[in-house]
């Protein structure tokens, strides 16, 4: 006699334990409270015992998770950063190097544009940040990004669609360092719309990237201009 075996069944995700419930929950009243008070109050009059009482902990267990009041605008930012810069580079690519780009980097102006304030905070703070509590998760989503432009224009050297006779993680890189710059430049703006930023940045990469053309291109360009 036949018998049907039944379909295996995955195991459930183990739940987590009440230590590490507690202390996911304590780092979100930090972030909440650090969020609404920097806010309100303004990151500079807002204070690390102002945030610690608003969330309900002790002025030491706040200190378990930011060392200063820099350390805390990254743990407002770093995980939904993560999520997103992951997200943005795992999504279906096409277009040129241009168009590529610009679809990494439009989530990062709607990200930003629809929390101002805060962004403004980070984005002055985040200069020589390489020290702290929330350093390092903000070092690595930087390094995933960078690393994933690299991938791109690595594919746009073998294209042919620039030339190919620099490092592709330097390419990156210096790409990188344009879109850091327009995006502060934009955020520092008393309204930043999102589509003028964007506008603006994509004409930065297109310069950028002009100079970046095959020699033999821009001499056929030269040709049909004259």
């Amino acid at each position: 006699m036949k018998t049907t075996r039944k379909p295996r069944q995955e195991a459930p995700a183990p739940e987590l334990g009440r230590r590490e419930q507690n202390k996911l929950d304590k780092a979100e009243r930090i972030r909440a409270a650090a969020s609404s008070l920097f806010e309100t109050h303004g990151y500079g009059p807002a204070t690390l015992r102002q945030i610690a009482r608003r969330a309900h902990v002790g002025l030491g267990t706040l200190f378990n998770y930011a060392a200063d009041k820099r350390d805390l605008i990254f743990l407002i930012f770093n995980e939904e950063l993560g999520e997103l810069t992951a997200s943005a580079l795992s999504a279906p690519r096409s277009g040129g190097l241009i168009g590529q780009l610009m679809a990494i980097y439009r989530r990062h102006y709607d990200y930003f544009g629809a929390r101002p304030e805060l962004s403004r905070i980070l984005l002055q703070e985040l200069t020589f940040y390489s020290s702290g509590k929330q350093s390092e998760a903000f070092l690595q989503t930087r390094r995933t990004l960078i690393s994933g432009i690299g991938t791109i224009v690595a594919d746009a050297q073998r294209s042919g669609e620039i030339s190919d006779q620099e490092d592709a993680r330097f390419i990156a890189r210096s790409l990188f360092f344009s879109y850091s710059a327009a995006i502060r430049w934009w955020i520092a703006g008393p309204q930043p719309r999102v589509k003028a930023g964007l506008a603006d940045l994509q004409r930065v990469l297109e310069l950028q990237v002009r100079g970046l053309a095959p020699e033999e291109k821009i001499k056929r360009k030269s040709r049909r201009i004259a």
